[in-house]
This record gives structure tokens, C-alpha cells and sequence, in this order.
């Protein structure tokens, strides 16, 4: 297959007549449909089965109501648990399928008017059980216990709540479709302790920290999982699931019962405070030979305050008052040399990611951290009957925010002056309506507004269950902007009206064996969402994947295998081919939970110069030097990848690929690596002169945990590009990165971390003492340190060796939650 693809794919970029692009575009599209429909056709026949629920998991569980609280202390002596109901009869999901459980589990639950309580009894020898001292959402690489809790019944989202055996917690949540995310921190109370038999965890779960819909005949939907590592990660589960299944919620089980919670209106303050000293490097003299020295700013009292108030169990109202969004833990640096395109981070402050997933959607319209720096935000969020919606708002002060250096500056000053002091004016409005049992409809309209750059955008989206196997998603938006665009074929920014256009679908089937999607996505030129992210505009992506799974052997030293093939086309809006790729992969999976494999790449580029800069013209020169106005070439890769985790106190992974025809766009990577294309050779200030080259990637990660308490690891990542037609290197970057964490108890800490890039020649280091008795109380301090190592002079350009300081920060963050039942 892989071999019929990428001859297909290389005949229709042969040739570069418009109009035969587009049609061999139908051609891929038509193939991709055909190929789809071969694949469904033989998946039908091997369809996922799974055994058929058991008549007590198939009728809803009725929780009893307990008429005192047990003592949450790991330990399943209260005689409450006696009228507790009982969840047992566990079966593997993973690796085997449908196989009863290595080690029983029972799982036992009851109810207050104001708690739901769990206990988990997970038996086991108790010298192979893998626990740590681990902190929040940091336990996945220990034996775990946890629950999925469908609060709505409506089989779209649910929460996570997992446990490792120390009752340590990781909670989040799952959206069908759109999988987890564990950055939602939930109040609840939990213990967990090591006996003879196993290990218990016992939770507290109060029903104000959920959104839930609760009452005489209401059921929430419920999922019960247990992992145990050292059975190759073996995952059992309650209700049983069938491999390759299309879902996960729509295979829950049911509870019922919960009638008489007080039903309150409930108010959450988060005071704070942050208190910090910078020190930055700046100029001593008004002169071009003055390196700079380390001067340190005035102390910084931050106040915030954060409220939330519960007007329902249902809705939530959330303020943030001149919030302190400062990130106790940095981005983890990546390598950006040689990036045509902008690079995705993660959203990590408290205050968003409360019911983010709300907000997410495929073409990620909405990307919070758009938001820099709000003065003030404010959010309504909730789920009425089938609606779920939410309202954003915020006042950015970033934009306008500028340096005194900047603000003194002559030169720059005039441009900057109408910009200063402003603030961004951003709004978000989100409504899903549920249709059917599994499907839904939604929409989404964004607003940003500033000084010369405005931009709306509004579309609506959706989710379609087809069949058991098969699911639709799609999305289509529109924008319109008033900003400045840059037109290549004048060659100057132009300040105008541009609207837009972005598409998204997907059509996915996995199955017990065979998986497939047909995938496909599109941005038109003057396409922009200022609140969202976008990675390219004018482009159409389309995409086919398919992938055969083999029947795993978990007791086998080969547990299982499987062989995927990739295959991807880009376009631009006039049928221009950009790019296309074709990757068969086999990935092999041993015991000790050891996981090998690796894959080949065959695929072309083709680049643009108005896609850089300025089109050429009579009397102008284009972006690109010399006489061709495109660049193209095909390139091979192949890579391999691995990851072994032979003993609790340490494992191993990593991948390497190589590749030939890889594009260096000559842009240089800095005083270290200048640009090394020929017309660059020839004169530094010529026209970009993009061309291919041989490429070598490496990452390896080693983790090593001698105790309960210690943790250590450390991840190495190179990236080295060479020209062919020179044979100088375009760069070379190595990144290292040390992380070693002590926990003192479940809810303190001392952190260390040291990041080293050789292309620009920074060490960062940040040291960390951390207490976290819960959600929303904390106390952090830390001290932050940027320093170069043989790196350049930024006001000289000159070497400097040894080391020098470009920034310092000591910080103390406190900050408390209040809660009260109004």
C-alpha cells in the first residue's frame, strides 16, 4: 500500500498546470474516498465485538445513602461500607481483550446530602504494587484507581477522577471525540494506604466541587477503571468495552439514587497575593559598546482575587480581579530554528482552564492564551436541559504594555505612541445543543478588538454518531477582519477588510482490528482569528489513515503488533500543490511494557515566494533570489522510536529519524548559525534562497525514581540541519533538560529544573518550594534565573564567555480558598 500511494501521490505533483492539479486533486480526494470505503467494507466483517454487559451492570446501580460519613483514612473499617453497593467482577481492556482481570477489584460507593463517597479494594502483592509520593495529575506512571462520572447522563463529557495507592489525585476532564485533559483541579478529600492484600483508597467527594444534574429518576453515566503496571499496564474495567471500540461513554453504566443533595448556591474566593523582585540586564550608557549590566527593579506586590459563584449546580459565574497569571512552571523549550509557522504552548492558568473544554473546538477558534495579560476577565458557564454554554470576556493590557526602554526610544516612540496604555477588548460566546443520544450541534462566535486590528469570527459545528463503529465531525467558520495584511504582489502591508473562510471535517471508524479516518481541513488567505490559533492560512489539508491491529497475547514475550499507513496532500486556494506525504509505520509492543518501532517517509514540498514576502515584478525584486520564483524538492526519512519501562525505579525512550531533501527557508538561526544558502554565501543581505537539505532528530528521555519520594529525569533533544548544495550546516540545536522533585509530603515540594540550548546558548534554571493542600491554597517560592553560557552580547553582538546574567526573579505566591454555602 505504501508503495501504491506514493507512486500516486508523486504523479500528481509531476506536473504543474493549474488545471490539471485540480483534477488530480479529485483524484486524491476520490482514492482517498475508495480506499475508505475498501477499508469499512472488510472492517464491517471484523467488526468490534466485546462481551455483552452482565444483567447487573446493564440496569442502573442504585447508591444507598449513608447515614453517617466514613472516616476517609484508606482503610475499609467503617461499618458504613457494609451498606455501601459494590461494584466488582473487573475484566482487561488492555492488553488482552475481554479476559478477566489479573487481580480482583471491588469498588464500593455511597452518598450524603453533601458527598459522594468511593472506596477502591485493589488486591494485589503488595512488594509488585508501584506507588509514589507523586504530585497532583503526576501519577500515571504508578498503579492507579479511578472513575469516569457522566454527571449529565448525556455521553459526552465526564469527569476523570484517578488515584494512585497513596490516595495521591489526578482529576480532569473527558470529552467523546476530543479525549482528556487533566487540567481541571477538582476539591475532594482522599487516602490511600499499602495492605497485606493490595492497597484501599477511600474519597470524599463533595457535590459542589461537581456540575451535575441530580434527583428521583436521574442517573449519572460511570465508568471504573484500574491500571496495574507491572502486568504490561494491564487496564481493567467494570463495564466492558470492546477493543477498537467507537466511544467510551456511550459504554458506561449507570447510577442512580442520588435524590435529597442539598441543592445550594455555593461561593468560592481565591485571594492572593504575589510578591516578586526582577532583575534585568539593560544598557549603563546610551552607546552601542556598552554591554550592560544586571540592575535590579523595585519589589512587586500583585494582588488577585478570583471568585466564583455557583448560582446552580449547573451554571458558575467566574471573576478574576487584576489576576496574577505568572506560571509557577515554565514552557518546556522547543527547538524553533528553521519554523515557518508558530508553535502551539498549553494553556496552564487556573483561571481558564475552568471549563476550557467548553470552548474547544476542532479549528481551534478559541486559544486562550491570546490572553496575555487581563486586568479583569470574566466567564458564565453551564448546562441547561441539551444546552451547554459559555460567555468570555476579558480586558488584555498587553498590547499596549511597553517598555520604559521602549517608551524612551526616539525612533520608536512615534510608532508606538498611539498604541500605548491600550487595552485589548476580547469576547467569546459558545453554545452545543445535544441532538439524539450521541450527537450535537454547536456554536461559536469571537471577538477582538484594538488599536488598527479588529477581527470577528462566528461559525457552528457539530458530531454525528453515523453507526456503532462510525463517527462525523465537522466545522465551518467565518471571519472578517479590519487590519493590516501583507499583500505580496505590492509588496507593503495594506490596512484593509479581509474575510475569511476555514473549514474542518472528519469521517473515523476504528474497529476491533482495522482503523481508518478520512481527514480534511482548509483556511483561505485572509483568514484570521486573533482569539484562536492558526497555524497556516491558504491551505486545504487532506488526509487518509489506516491502521491493522493485531490480536494481542499478553501472557506471549510478543504481546502485539501493528502496521498503520498515512498518506496526506495540501493545496492552496488555487489548486496549487504545497506539499504531499505517504508513511507506513509498525509499532511492536513486548513485555515490561516495552514498546519499539519505526517508519519510513516519502513526500514533496513546493514553496511559493509570495508565501515569504513580496512577488516579484518589473523593476522589484521577489523574496526568493535568482530567477525561480518557486522552490521544490522531494524528500525520504526514515525514524525509530522506543520506550521500556523494565523496573519501577527507572525507564527509557526515545526516537531518531533521518532525513534527505528536508527545505532549509534560509532563515538563519542567529549569530551562531548565520544564513549559509549560495546567494547568502555571496551576500549576506540577499533575497531568501530556500533549499534542501539533510536533517537529523533525536530525543531520548531517561527517568529514574530510587524512592517513593525522589524523582529524576533527563530529556536530551537534537536538531541539526545541513545544506546539500553548500554542505554548511543552517544549525545545529541540542537542548537539555533536567527535572528532580522531592516530595516532602502529598502536598509539599521542592523542585529543581535546569533547560540548556546550545543554539542561543541559555541555561534556565528555576528552584521551587511548593505547599498545595488543595485546589486554589497554595504557597510557591521560587526563584527563577536566565543566564547565557558563551552566548552573545544582546546590545554588542558580541561572544561573551563563561557565564552572564540576562534575568533573575525571586518570588513568594499565596494564595487561599474561601467556600461558603449561600
Amino acid at each position: 500500500m505504501a508503495a501504491i500511494l506514493s507512486a500516486v501521490l508523486r504523479y500528481f505533483s509531476s506536473k504543474s498546470n493549474i488545471a490539471m492539479i485540480h483534477l488530480r486533486r479529485g483524484r486524491f480526494v476520490l482514492l482517498c474516498f475508495a480506499l475508505a470505503a475498501a477499508i469499512a467494507s472488510s472492517a464491517h466483517r471484523v467488526a468490534s465485538g466485546g462481551q455483552i454487559p452482565s444483567p447487573e451492570k446493564a440496569n442502573p446501580v442504585r447508591i444507598p445513602r449513608f447515614a453517617h460519613p466514613p472516616k476517609i483514612d484508606g482503610r475499609l473499617d467503617d461499618e458504613v461500607w457494609k451498606e455501601a453497593a459494590t461494584f466488582k467482577d473487573f475484566q482487561q481492556i488492555r492488553p488482552s481483550d475481554a479476559a478477566p482481570s489479573s487481580k480482583p477489584t471491588v469498588v464500593y460507593m455511597g452518598y450524603d446530602a453533601h458527598n459522594l463517597y468511593i472506596a477502591f479494594h485493589a488486591v494485589d502483592d503488595p512488594q509488585q504494587v508501584r506507588a509514589t509520593i507523586a504530585r497532583r495529575d503526576a501519577i500515571f506512571d504508578d498503579d492507579i484507581v479511578g472513575v469516569y462520572l457522566d454527571t449529565f447522563n448525556d455521553r459526552r463529557r465526564a469527569y476523570m477522577i484517578f488515584f494512585n495507592p497513596f490516595g495521591v489525585q489526578a482529576d480532569g476532564m473527558f470529552t467523546e471525540g476530543r479525549g482528556e485533559d487533566f487540567s481541571v483541579d477538582i476539591v475532594m478529600e482522599s487516602k490511600g494506604t499499602l495492605t497485606d492484600d493490595g492497597y484501599v483508597v477511600e474519597v470524599a467527594l463533595p457535590f459542589k466541587s461537581l456540575r451535575y444534574e441530580a434527583g428521583r429518576g436521574k442517573a449519572w453515566g460511570i465508568h471504573l477503571f484500574r491500571k496495574i503496571k507491572h502486568f504490561n499496564d494491564e487496564i481493567d474495567s467494570w463495564m466492558p468495552i470492546p477493543r477498537g471500540a467507537s466511544g467510551l461513554l456511550n459504554f458506561a453504566g449507570q447510577i442512580t439514587g442520588l435524590e435529597g443533595i442539598a441543592s445550594e448556591k455555593n461561593l468560592e474566593l481565591i485571594s492572593g497575593v504575589t510578591i516578586s523582585e526582577t532583575g534585568r540586564r539593560a544598557l549603563s550608557l546610551p552607546s552601542t559598546s556598552d554591554p550592560g549590566r544586571l540592575v535590579n527593579g523595585p519589589l512587586k506586590f500583585a494582588p488577585e482575587l478570583n471568585v466564583k459563584l455557583g448560582l446552580a449546580s449547573n451554571l458558575t459565574v467566574d471573576l478574576a480581579l487584576n489576576p496574577d497569571f505568572a506560571q509557577i512552571e515554565a514552557d518546556q523549550p522547543v527547538i524553533t530554528a528553521n519554523q515557518r509557522f508558530p508553535i502551539f504552548f498549553e494553556e496552564k492558568r487556573p483561571f481558564f482552564l475552568e471549563g476550557i473544554d467548553i470552548f474547544q473546538t476542532p479549528l481551534q477558534a478559541v486559544n486562550t492564551r491570546a490572553i496575555v495579560d487581563p486586568d479583569v476577565a470574566v466567564k458564565f458557564t453551564g448546562k441547561r436541559g441539551r444546552n451547554v454554554f459559555g460567555l468570555l470576556a476579558a480586558a488584555d493590557s498587553a498590547p499596549g504594555n511597553y517598555s520604559e526602554e521602549e517608551r524612551n526610544d526616539p525612533t520608536l516612540l512615534p510608532q508606538i505612541q498611539k498604541f500605548i496604555g491600550k487595552k485589548a477588548l476580547v469576547g467569546v460566546a459558545r453554545l452545543r445543543r445535544d441532538v439524539g443520544r450521541e450527537n450535537s450541534l454547536g456554536l461559536i462566535a469571537t471577538t477582538y478588538n484594538f488599536v488598527e486590528r479588529h477581527n470577528h469570527v462566528g461559525g457552528f459545528d457539530g458530531r454525528f454518531r453515523l453507526n456503532r463503529q462510525t463517527t462525523f465531525d465537522f466545522q465551518l467558520l467565518g471571519t472578517r477582519s479590519r487590519r493590516f495584511f501583507f499583500d505580496p504582489d505590492q509588496g507593503k502591508n495594506a490596512f484593509r477588510t479581509g474575510n475569511g473562510f476555514g473549514y474542518y471535517f472528519m469521517l473515523d471508524r476504528p474497529g476491533r482490528h482495522w482503523n481508518w479516518n478520512y481527514y480534511g481541513s482548509g483556511r483561505t488567505h485572509d483568514y484570521r482569528a486573533d482569539v484562536g490559533f492558526t497555524r497556516r492560512t491558504d491551505t486545504n489539508l487532506q488526509s487518509f489513515f489506516v491502521r491493522y491491529d493485531s490480536a494481542p497475547r499478553p501472557k506471549a514475550w510478543f504481546v502485539s503488533w501493528h502496521l498503520r499507513q498515512s498518506a496526506r496532500a495540501q493545496f492552496d486556494w488555487r489548486g496549487r500543490l504545497q506539499n504531499w506525504s505517504s508513511e507506513p509505520q509498525v509499532k511492536f509492543r513486548l513485555q515490561r511494557q516495552t514498546v519499539i518501532g519505526g517508519g519510513v517517509s516519502l513526500g514533496y514540498e513546493r514553496l511559493f515566494e509570495e508565501e515569504f514576502g513580496p512577488k516579484r515584478a518589473p523593476g522589484r525584486a521577489g523574496a526568493f533570489a535568482g530567477v525561480d520564483p518557486e522552490r521544490s524538492a522531494y524528500y525520504r526519512a526514515v525514524y525509530g522510536f522506543w520506550e521500556t519501562t523494565p523496573s519501577k525505579r527507572y525507564s527509557l525512550s526515545g526516537d531518531i529519524g533521518y532525513s534527505v531533501g528536508e527545505f532549509d527557508y534560509d532563515f538563519g538561526a542567529g549569530p551562531r548559525f548565520p544564513r549559509v544558502s549560495p546567494a547568502a554565501l555571496h551576500s549576506p543581505d540577499a533575497p531568501l534562497d530556500p533549499g534542501p537539505g539533510r536533517s537529523l532528530r533525536m530525543e531520548s528521555r531517561f527517568i529514574y525514581q530510587p524512592t517513593a519520594s525522589l524523582r529524576a529525569s533527563l530529556n536530551y533533544e537534537r536538531s541539526r540541519l545541513v545544506r546539500e548544495d553548500t554542505g554548511r550546516t543552517a544549525f545545529d540545536d541540542n537542548i537539555f533538560s533536567l527535572r528532580i522533585a522531592y516530595q516532602l509530603t502529598r502536598f509539599s515540594f521542592l523542585r529543581a529544573r535546569v533547560d540548556y540550548a546550545t543554539l542561543n546558548a541559555r541555561v534556565r534554571n528555576q528552584f521551587l518550594f511548593g505547599w498545595t493542600p488543595r485546589p486554589g491554597t497554595a504557597l510557591y517560592i521560587g526563584y527563577d534565573d536566565d543566564v547565557r553560557y558563551n552566548g552573545f552580547n544582546p546590545f554588542t553582538g558580541k561572544l561573551e564567555p563563561g557565564f552572564q546574567r540576562d534575568r533573575r526573579t525571586f518570588f513568594i505566591k499565596i494564595s487561599r480558598l474561601f467556600r461558603r454555602s449561600l
